[in-house]
C-alpha cells in the first residue's frame, strides 16, 4: 500500500484527504517509482477543483494531486527503453495517477535519468515549470539581445523563464508582488510591482517602443492589461490569449526536455529557486501556499522528510 493525498470529488481544499492505495502495476508505457520529491503546482489545484474536465473529467475516483516527481525506478513497462530498476529518474505522472504520493507511474516516454550531481528535490521541479519555461522560449525563437517581458515572474515558471532567457542574452522584465523582489532582481531581470499602481504605464516607461515577446504566467485580467506591451504574446496557461492574438505554449512532453533542463541545471544555469519544502504529511499546507498565489519561486514536497 502507498499513502497518498488527493480527492474523491472535484471541490476545494476541503475535499482533499490522505489514503492508502493498492501498490500500482506499470502497463507496457510506464515505470513504477518510489516518490522522492514532488513539484507543487498551480495546475494541481486546478485539476482538483474541476476546472479542467477535458483532463481528468473522465477519470474514475479517488485522483491523486500532483504531475511532477523524482525518484527511484521500481519496475519497467515492456516497451519503455532506456530507464531501468534502480535508475534515479525524474518525469510527468499520468493525470489522477498523481505525485503526492509514496509511488506512482510515470510515463516512459517522459521521464529521464537524473545526473548524479542533481539532488531529487531539484529533478521534482523539472517536467512542470522547467521544461514549461523551456517550450515557451523555444517557441518564441529569440535573438539575442530581444526584450522579454515575464508577467508573474516570481513563481515557478517565470523564475525559471527568466534564468533560461537571461543564458540566450535576453533582456528581460518581470511583474511581480512586492516580497519577490530580491528573488526576480537576483536573475538579472528588471522588477516591476504589480501592487505599486498602474504596471502598464511603468512597463512602457520602461519599453516606450514595447517588448520583443511577452511570456504570461498568470492569465485573466492581467494578461488583458499586459497584451498590447508585446509583439509577441504567449500564455502558458490562459486559453484566451488567443482572443488577443496570441497563443498557448506548445507543450513537448517528452525525455529530451527534462535532459535539456536537467543540463541546465547541472551547469549552474537554472535555479528552479525552492523557498519551501514540507514532508507528504503536509502536503495538503504546501498546496495551500501554491494556490494562495504567494508563493515564491517553487514548492516541493520531500517524501525523505
Amino acid at each position: 500500500m502507498s499513502k497518498a493525498l488527493g480527492y474523491k470529488s472535484f471541490g476545494g481544499s476541503d475535499v482533499q484527504e490522505f489514503f492508502s492505495r493498492p501498490d500500482l502495476t506499470p502497463s507496457p508505457v510506464e515505470v513504477l517509482v518510489q516518490v522522492a520529491a514532488a513539484g507543487v503546482n498551480p495546475a494541481d489545484h486546478k485539476l482538483r477543483s474541476g476546472e479542467a474536465p477535458d483532463l481528468n473529467g473522465h477519470l474514475p475516483f479517488p485522483q491523486v494531486l500532483g504531475l511532477e516527481a523524482a525518484g527511484t525506478v521500481l519496475a519497467v513497462g515492456a516497451e519503455v527503453t532506456g530507464l531501468a530498476v534502480g535508475d534515479r529518474v525524474t518525469g510527468f505522472a499520468l493525470t489522477g495517477a498523481g505525485t503526492y504520493a509514496e509511488t506512482t507511474l510515470l510515463l516512459g516516454a517522459a521521464t529521464a535519468r537524473i545526473p548524479d550531481a542533481l539532488p531529487e528535490t531539484w529533478a521534482a521541479t523539472i517536467p512542470v515549470a522547467g521544461t514549461t519555461a523551456l517550450d515557451v522560449l523555444d517557441q518564441l525563437d529569440l535573438p539575442a539581445g530581444s526584450s522579454v517581458l515575464v508577467n508573474g515572474i516570481g513563481g515557478g515558471v517565470g523564475i525559471a523563464v527568466a534564468q533560461i532567457a537571461r543564458d540566450r542574452g535576453l533582456v528581460v522584465t518581470g511583474t511581480a508582488g512586492t516580497a519577490k523582489r530580491d528573488l526576480v532582481t537576483s536573475t538579472g531581470a528588471s522588477f516591476v510591482d504589480y501592487t505599486g499602481g498602474d504596471v502598464v504605464e511603468r512597463l512602457r516607461a520602461l519599453a516606450p517602443e514595447g517588448f520583443d515577446a511577452a511570456v504570461d504566467t498568470v492569465g485573466g485580467p492581467s494578461l488583458h492589461e499586459i497584451a498590447g506591451l508585446a509583439k509577441v504574446l504567449v500564455s502558458v496557461g490562459d486559453q484566451s490569449v488567443t482572443e488577443l492574438g496570441g497563443a498557448t505554449v506548445e507543450r513537448r512532453v517528452d525525455r529530451s526536455g527534462l535532459e535539456r533542463v536537467a543540463e541546465l541545471m547541472v551547469t549552474g544555469r537554472l535555479d528552479p529557486h525552492i523557498t519551501a519544502t514540507y514532508p507528504l504529511a503536509q502536503a495538503d499546507e504546501a498546496l495551500a501556499l501554491v494556490e494562495s498565489k504567494h508563493a515564491t519561486g517553487k514548492v516541493v514536497i520531500d517524501l525523505r522528510l
